[in-house]
């Protein structure tokens, strides 16, 4: 995994909701094991990206 000094996350939270939303309606609501771990991993993104977005934004109190 390549480090920069850029702390940004690569999408924003929109972009990664919805990868959410279609790995849920492809899924059918119900994830296997793998869909799990990957559901996890854009959720830990997703919340990354609202963080960052709300720093930006001048909101300290999401720190």
């Amino acid at each position: 995994m390549a480090t920069t000094s850029d702390s940004r996350p690569a999408r924003s939270a929109a972009a990664v909701n919805e990868e959410i939303r279609a790995l849920w309606l492809r899924a059918g609501g119900r994830l296997s094991v793998e869909q799990r771990r990957t559901y996890e991993q854009l959720v830990t993104e997703w919340s990354a990206a609202v963080r960052a977005a709300a720093l930006e934004a001048g909101d300290e109190s999401v720190a």
